[in-house]
């Protein structure tokens, strides 16, 4: 029995030994080439590098903005009668003073000449009076009229010059009211979409109205951004430099380029904000009313600047930080003082130089001191990350 249990132990131990070995020869690190019988431990990890870039960064505000057009109106009329006409093209542009609709004028038009005749009666009526007065005149002065009849026809003149005046003030109501039959546009913009139909009778106290006028060009963008950055817009104002750029909901394509025209006089104190209002050309019609828009407001251009790729930044427990890549191709734990991040680059204000290169990719398996291979961009694969590895592709 000993003898069978001496056994077992024996191939246990060689069965042992064997795999040592057989790991040693795996996991053996190469020599330096210095032959002085050293090694290194671990082998280089492949990553990918970038270099520090040193250029000219411009300052950017970024908000969330709605399109909103400097006039709109809804187009009504401002008397009562049949729609006779519309004289506009749903959807098309028309300019200041072009007509867009016509009510029926005849009920107007005879209360204009009614107004006129009136005038033209009490015209007459005064005439004969102060005609009267003229003559009376010179008999009062010579005894031959009683001061009563001088008073009485002096005051029948002064009261039709007031019923002149009267009848003036009428026929130019009238006419008023007769050039309101026809509706012209109070400025230029697009039309939408018609609201009734020639042949309805239209009124002041109509809701919709005939239709909606929007001006298209210029338009205006409202956006918030925080109140602590009202300083620096000011700032910006005050030289100048405030430019505004207008992008779409997925913040990828410029619409229109513009200028800022305000900061509204108020901070909503609910959320710590205030609007801006800026003003764009929109000559090819990008920036629609309503529409939900990125804007970037420009205050300053940043001279000679650092950056590096987003991606390069990492977060530690002492704040951000980067992988310096060192001459030896090891990696050195830099940490930096970000700046502004926008557009896929961070820019560092303190931390790196121009001359310096960083590891943007590959920095799952890395610690300080660790040897690395920069991958060129044909063998990205190679690189490892932490997202494959959290989705069980890594060890």
């Amino acid at each position: 029995m000993m003898t069978r249990t001496k056994t077992i132990s024996m191939a246990a131990l060689a069965i042992g030994v064997l795999i040592a070995g057989s790991a040693y020869v795996r996991y053996r690190p190469a020599s330096h080439p210095g032959g002085d019988g050293l090694s290194q431990a671990v082998s280089a990890v492949p990553v990918t590098v970038a270099h520090v870039r040193q250029h000219d960064v411009p300052i950017v505000l970024e908000g969330l903005g709605t399109v909103t057009p400097i006039n709109t109106a809804t187009i009504r009329t401002q008397v009562q009668g049949t729609l006779e006409s519309v004289d506009f093209v749903e959807g098309q542009p028309v300019k200041r003073g072009q007509p867009l609709a016509k009510i029926d004028p005849r009920v107007y038009q005879a209360q204009v000449d009614q107004a006129a005749a009136a005038l033209t009666r009490d015209q007459a009526t005064l005439k004969n009076v102060k005609t009267d007065l003229a003559r009376t005149l010179p008999l009062a002065n010579r005894g031959f009229a009683t001061q009563q009849l001088l008073d009485t026809q002096t005051s029948q003149v002064a009261q039709g010059e007031g019923t002149l005046q009267l009848d003036q003030a009428a026929l130019e109501a009238a006419r008023t009211q007769l050039g309101f039959t026809s509706i012209a546009a109070p400025f230029d913009g697009v039309t939408g979409i018609r609201r009734i139909d020639p042949g309805n009778i239209v009124a002041p106290t109509d809701v919709n109205g005939l239709v909606i006028l929007t001006q298209l060009q210029p338009i205006s963008v409202i956006f918030t951004l925080p109140s602590t950055q009202i300083p620096d817009v000011q700032r910006a104002m005050t030289a100048g430099n405030a430019s505004v750029d207008a992008f779409d909901a997925q913040n990828r394509r410029q619409l229109d380029q513009g200028s800022l025209m305000l900061i509204d006089n108020q901070i909503d104190a609910s959320t710590g904000t205030v609007r801006l209002k800026a003003s764009f050309p929109n000559a090819n019609r990008t920036l629609w009313p309503g529409a939900f828009v990125n804007i970037h407001l420009t205050i300053a251009v940043k001279p000679n600047a650092l950056t590096v790729p987003l991606t390069a930044v990492l977060q530690g427990p002492n704040g951000p930080f980067v992988y310096l890549v060192k001459p030896d191709h090891t990696v050195e734990v830099r940490n930096v003082t970000v700046g502004q991040s926008r557009a896929g680059e961070a820019m560092i204000e303190q931390g790196v130089s121009a001359s310096d290169t960083v590891v943007v990719a590959g920095q799952y398996r890395l610690a300080n001191g660790a040897a690395v291979e920069a991958v060129p961009a044909d063998q990205e694969s190679r690189v490892q990350n932490a997202s494959t590895a959290s989705a069980g592709m890594l060890p």
